[in-house]
This record gives structure tokens, sequence and C-alpha cells, in this order.
């Protein structure tokens, strides 16, 4: 067994002097040393050793082992240096290459125009107000006056989370008026942007996820006069003192009267376009007085008080606002159309 033992002794030692790295040191200690190693594989055999031979024997393995050890120790420090040093010289930093400059974020172009109509509607006396986006459809359809049968809520146009139809991602942001006519006493003048989702497909002014501002003034004594000067008043700020606008009746259940205003297509002037689809306007907002029943629906006196309403598309703003002639590329990330901004 003492051959065993000093064989052992001089195959680590040897094996350790070749060993180049970390990695191979820590295999031949575990190879050696370990608990299945071979060193203790040897000592289980001294089971069957004479009482005299078994101290000179545990003498001699103790002395192995710490040699080993030992060996191990030294060739961890010299080979911790080797690799430091490879180190230094692999990652070396020459001082006097420039250095590089780093890359400054900026706003995203709606970012952009959305702080610029709040910072505009704020300046009239306006404050946000917030909602959330998945919503339940009595304050989405039943308190704004929108009826059973009404287009907008078929599986086709709304994306419903519960199968009752009692919960969906909410189609415009006018929850959040009601929600606030519930807890707010007029005069009440708020705006609410957010998020918004309906199954429109995807082209050049149409996605399935946009963004909305909508606005709600009720007080005593508010007209369709103030409703026009006031989204006169944002165009304006927003597009110049130039821009020309379009009041065109429509129909929302939510408003009576009710009414769409269009900006005039930015792309070719009113001529008629790809963008605006030939007709020389593009869609901007939907605006109209607050129905008398969506009032009476939260505790609000429409004999007593009136209010308008409104809703804009982000999107659309921001593509009139820096010429942008589709909205895809709002959405796209791509870092050389969102460096222009």
């Amino acid at each position: 067994m003492q051959e065993k033992l000093t064989a052992l002794r001089d195959a680590a030692l040897g094996e350790l002097q070749i060993a180049d790295s970390a990695k191979s040191v820590e295999e031949l200690r575990v190879k050696y040393l370990g608990k299945k190693g071979e060193l203790t594989a040897i000592l289980k055999q001294m089971g069957g050793l004479s009482a005299e031979e078994r101290p000179v024997i545990g003498a001699l393995a103790n002395t192995v082992r710490s040699e080993i050890e030992n060996a191990i120790a030294a060739r961890s420090a010299e080979v911790d240096a080797i690799e430091l040093e490879h180190r230094l010289k692999a990652e070396r930093i020459d001082v006097t290459l420039p250095g590089k400059t780093p890359r400054v974020g900026h706003k995203h172009p709606m970012s952009i125009v959305l702080d610029e109509a709040k910072d505009i509607f704020i300046s009239m006396g306006f404050t946000v107000a917030e909602g959330p986006e998945v919503e339940l459809s009595v304050y989405d359809f039943d308190k704004l006056n929108i009826p059973p049968n009404h287009t907008v809520r078929e599986w086709s146009d709304t994306f419903y989370v519960a199968e009752d139809e009692s919960v969906h991602l909410r189609c415009q942001t006018s929850p959040v008026q009601v929600r606030v006519m519930e807890k707010q006493s007029p005069p009440i003048r708020i705006i609410s942007p957010g998020r918004v989702y309906r199954k429109d497909e995807v082209d050049a002014t149409h996605s399935p996820m946009f963004h909305q501002i909508e606005g709600l003034v009720v007080d005593r004594g508010i007209t369709l006069g103030d409703l026009k000067g006031t989204l006169n008043a944002l165009v304006g700020k927003l597009y110049g003192t130039g821009t020309k606008t379009r009041f065109r009746p429509h129909h929302f259940p939510f408003t009576e009267p009710s009414c769409e205003v269009d900006v005039e297509c930015f792309v070719c002037g009113g001529k008629g376009c790809r963008v605006c689809k030939g007709e020389g306007w593009i869609e901007l907002l939907g605006s109209g007085m607050v129905h008398p029943k969506v009032l009476a629906g939260v505790g609000i006196d429409p004999d007593e008080y009136s209010g308008f309403a409104f809703g804009i598309g982000v999107e659309r703003m921001t593509m009139l606002r820096f010429g942008i002639d589709d909205m895809r590329l709002l959405f796209e990330n791509d870092t050389r159309f969102l460096s222009q901004f």
C-alpha cells in the first residue's frame, strides 16, 4: 500500500505541474482528494492491514494528502496569476482612443403631440382623468346610451374578455367621463387620454390599438358654440391658425346633437389622395353635446346642466402635426424614422 500511496502522490504532483487552468486544477483535486477520489479508495483498504501497519500507512496517507493539497494551492495561485495576465492583455484599454458618444433618447412623436395637447387643454382649465383599460360594459355601453343592438357591441367589433359580454377592452375613453360624473358634481372640465381597442383592419390610418384624448365639459349654459370654439382653439394651437376644419353632422348615442370634425389633408392640401382616400379631408375627432340621458343616468339634472364631449385620435393628431402619411410607422419602432423627431 505504501507503493500505491507513493505512486498516487507522484502522479498527482506530475499532473498538477501541467494543469493550465483553474478548471483543470479543480478536476485534479476532485480526482485525487474527493469523496470518491483515488486517495479515498486506497484508504478504504486499510481495514485489511495489521495493527502494526495501520499507523504507518495512516501517517503516510496524511503526508501524501498534505503534499497534494499544498501543490494544488500553489498551482491554483500560479494559474490564477497567468489567467489574470492574459485577461489584462486581452482587455487592455487604449486610453488614447476617442470615447464613444452615448446615444441620447428623446420622446416618441406621439408623446410629443400628447404632451402638447395636454398643455393646451390644461391652459384652458381642464384637468386630466384616467380609468381602466379593461372596462365593464355597463360603463362603456349602457351608461353611454348605447343600445343592446348597436354594432359596436358585436364580437366582430369589440375585444370581449368575458363570454357574457360584461367585460371587454375599452373601445373609447368615454367610460372615464361617466366615472368622473358619478363622483363629481358640475362644473366638470376634464380630458381622459389613454389606449383604446377596436377590431379595425390595419392600414395607413387605422389600427386595432390606438390612443385617444377624450374631453368633457359640464356646466350651466354650455352650448355647441363652446364646443366649436374649444376645438378650433386646439387645432389652431397644434397646427397653426390657418388650419382649415370642417364640422359635419353625425350621430353618436351619447351626444345629441353630434358632429365629426375633419382637418384638411396635409398631403394633398384638399385635392384628394391615398391618405385621405380621395376626400381631401382627414377625420380628426367625433364630438357633440352630452345626451340628456347620459347626464340623468349619472344623477346630473339635464334641465339645469348641459355639456359637450369629444374624442380625438392621438395617432391622427401626430400624423397631421408632423406630416406622417402612414400610421403604421408610429408602431414599427424603426429608429431611422423615430430619430427624425
